[in-house]
């Protein structure tokens, strides 16, 4: 009877919220605030289990590929496509997709976790599979030192009950095979990325140092590995195969996200997994909403380039083409401290048009500081947006928006982007 007062109360408040555009997470809090134990009812039972996706980066687009795969292997799969990975934004995805008993229509949940919720949540859950991509220098203020956030990710990975899937390229992560509790049945095995591609990322930025205790030896061999990029165009080593597939974006980061993708796949398939199938899912595939997301206004392109941390902006700024011909940039509250900005390689950028955002005139600090001209800064970011919509139409096609998570969703409602799953509303 809660799980059912939850679900009536949870979708209730969800439909007011869509129709005020916006609040995906608070239906979900709703829920949980009734039922605590919303989430192990509804999703645990699944025929085919749990995967969990963590990491400091990528985990959003890596949950996006894996849903993408399994769904074209005939396989039907509940995730939170929202990029809602605390416990109430999966509980609203939860919400979208059950009946009013609670039952999900699915073989498979496979869901992104936040690195500190994580812990708790897949405690809960049991993975069947837990896929870990990276540890890099995130967010000082929730995370503060990697070390801290290896240390999350060693709790989730001992709750996978089937396969470990591991970044073999990630010292912080190589260790953690030898982490597993005693008696865990989990088998390990690893993506990875040659060093060619390695060496074309900024230092540090795929993963961050490892610094004290003795050094961790990446292992020879991983199941899928990420060879070759040439812009969208990646060539991955599957199991001994070369194949050639098409990344959702341009980037290293991107491919070794789709090797991660793939390797967990081939894990909760087994010998269900077809190399063809895969490739299928990721030519077919858009992008998550905010990363590396193209939208239109008024028949313009707008590339929108995510700064969550400094790993995000700066593999966003190194796979940019070419120098942006208009250039947008917000920042507000969601960045506590930007002062990272500080260690961030601003070659690709030779101006920006509009800054806004509460930390605009920081923004303008930092960009003076790199000779980077600024055209004008406006705070209030309905205005500055309107202003850098009206510039004359770029001769390359496009305008270069590089926004953090908060204001990247206020400028999407803008735009009339109000369906996090979809196009305009």
């Amino acid at each position: 009877m809660r799980l059912r007062l939850a679900v009536a109360a949870g979708r209730l408040v969800r439909a007011v919220a869509r129709r005020r555009g916006g609040g995906s997470a608070i239906p979900g809090y709703v829920a949980l605030r009734i039922a605590p134990r919303f989430l192990e009812r509804t999703i645990a039972d699944l025929p085919l289990g749990v995967i969990a996706v963590s990491g400091s980066n990528g985990k959003s687009t890596t949950t996006h590929m894996v849903a993408a795969i399994l769904r074209a292997h005939d396989l039907r799969v509940f995730t939170n496509p929202s990029g809602g990975n605390l416990p109430q934004g999966i509980a609203s995805a939860v919400l979208a997709d059950a009946d009013a008993a609670g039952r999900l229509k699915a073989d498979i949940a496979v869901l992104e976790v936040d690195e500190a919720y994580g812990v708790e949540l897949t405690r809960l859950l049991t993975p069947t599979v837990v896929l870990l991509l990276n540890v890099q220098i995130d967010q000082l203020n929730r995370f503060f030192e990697p070390d801290r956030v290896a240390g999350m990710l060693a709790k989730i990975a001992a709750t996978a009950t089937s396969e470990l899937v591991l970044n073999r390229d990630d010292e912080h992560l190589v260790g953690l095979a030898d982490e597993l509790p005693a008696g865990s049945s989990a088998r390990v095995s690893y993506f990875g990325t040659v060093p060619e591609l390695l060496g074309s990322v900024s230092q540090g930025m795929l993963s961050a140092p490892r610094f004290g205790g003795a050094a961790t030896v990446a292992p020879a061999s991983a199941d899928v590995v990420a060879t070759a990029l040439q812009g969208r165009d990646a060539t991955l080593d599957i199991a001994g195969v070369p194949t050639r597939i098409r990344l959702p974006a341009r980037g290293v980061h991107y491919a070794v996200d789709a090797a991660g993708a793939i390797a967990a796949s081939r894990a909760a398939l087994g010998d269900r997994f077809s190399a063809d199938a895969a490739v299928r899912a990721l030519d077919e595939l858009g992008t998550v909403y905010g990363r590396g997301e193209t939208l239109v206004s008024a028949g313009e392109e707008i590339e929108i380039i995510m700064m969550k941390n400094p790993a995000s902006l700066q593999m966003n700024l190194d796979s940019l083409d070419a120098v942006p011909e208009q250039v947008f940039l917000a920042v507000d509250d969601g960045t506590p401290d930007p002062s990272w900005l500080y260690d961030i390689d601003l070659s690709k950028l030779d101006h920006a048009d509009v800054l806004s955002g509460s930390k605009g005139y920081q923004l303008a600090v930092r960009l003076g500081y790199e000779g980077i001209r600024v055209g004008e800064v406006e705070p209030d970011l309905r205005t500055a947006v309107k202003r850098f919509l009206a510039l004359p139409r770029p001769t390359a096609g496009r305008k270069t928006m590089i926004v953090n998570y908060e204001q990247m969703m206020l400028i999407r409602r803008m735009l009339g982007y109000t369906d996090l799953e979809g196009g305009q509303s």
